[in-house]
């Protein structure tokens, strides 16, 4: 493996407005800047296609591991993306339009040579909540639906359902019903917009008492330890973002065999950093598009995650040249 310098652009939501604290977007860019290498900074509005070259208007970027001052950005200045050996793609869901445009500009970088981590063909493919149900053996029973008999009837024979859109994060969107079914038709109605929209109903895991647990895996290989983000009083999710805390624990024997269930196709599709979200024995969501808890990881256990992904991609450029 070579010491030569890459350039790393990110794509990701601005900068400025991040939660320094346990961002992991900035992880990766600290990783990277350790090594020497440098970074270009751009929005999704950056992106650009001219004559059939992607382009974006870029901005160095110097990054600090200090929450006064945690970066510095240049001018922008438009440039081809083939300019730059990687492009980290971290803008964060919801999976709208202008987020799969934004993919579908970064494959024409793709074509002229510049690694795309996660590759765009798998961000199309891959539907967080769908792609896990790729794999039935790992999922508590599932339905996935717009119409409302269909969904009334799934809740009828589970009695305890959890609801959620497609297209969400962080927790946004989800909603448990119980068995008495206390606003069930205006939860279906609101999540499909009137028979509009499909979504997802899942049977209720009561283990997510004990968290949710993100398990990392990088280039195809887990970190030994996942984050258990356990509910706060009163909730039923277990997303930092919804209020929940995070708790590092130990992979289990159920955690590896349902890591070996997925690993043969996160690899088929180049997928170089990925998360589990497991709940109980179960897999529920596999996230793609901006996996996080970095922080909290490396934090409590001395990981060092994002290192290791700077790594995994150099070898993915390596074993290109060679």
């Amino acid at each position: 493996m070579n010491e030569r310098a890459l350039k790393v652009g990110v794509v990701m939501d601005p900068i400025a407005d991040i939660a320094y604290k346990k961002d992991t977007s900035m992880a990766m860019l600290w990783a990277a800047r350790d090594r020497g290498w440098s970074l270009h900074y751009l929005e999704q509005d950056d992106l650009f296609l001219r004559d059939g070259r992607a382009h974006g208007r870029m901005r160095e970027l110097e990054v600090y591991r200090d929450p006064s001052h945690w970066y510095e950005l240049g001018e922008p200045a438009a440039r081809p993306l083939a300019e730059l050996d990687v492009i980290l793609m971290r803008k964060d869901p919801p999976v709208d339009a202008h987020f799969l445009n934004a993919v579908h500009l970064l494959g024409f970088a793709e074509r002229e040579g510049v690694l795309v981590v996660n590759p765009t063909r798998a961000l199309l493919e891959c539907n967080e909540k769908l792609f896990a149900q790729q794999f039935p053996q790992c999922c508590t029973p599932t339905l996935v639906s717009c119409s409302e008999p269909v969904l009334r009837a799934f809740h009828a024979e589970h009695q305890d359902v959890i609801f959620k859109p497609l297209d969400g994060m962080g927790g946004s969107g989800i909603f448990h019903v119980s068995p008495e079914g206390r606003n069930l038709g205006a939860i279906i109605e609101m999540l499909t917009e009137r028979g509009s929209r499909q979504i997802m109903a899942q049977r209720y895991i009561p283990e997510i008492s004990a968290g949710d647990t993100r398990i990392l895996l990088v280039d195809g290989e887990p970190v030994p330890f996942g984050l258990a983000r356990v509910p706060m009083a009163g909730e039923t999710r277990g997303n930092l973002a919804a209020g929940g805390t995070g708790i590092t624990r130990e992979l289990t024997a159920r955690d590896h065999w349902l890591i070996e269930q997925v690993q043969t196709m996160i690899r088929e599709k180049g997928l170089m950093f990925v998360g589990l979200d497991v709940i109980g024995d179960y897999i529920t969501e596999i996230n793609v598009t901006s996996p996080t808890c970095v922080r909290e990881i490396d934090d409590q256990r001395g990981t060092d995650i994002a290192g290791l992904l700077m790594d995994a991609i150099l070898r993915r450029l390596d074993s290109r040249l060679a």
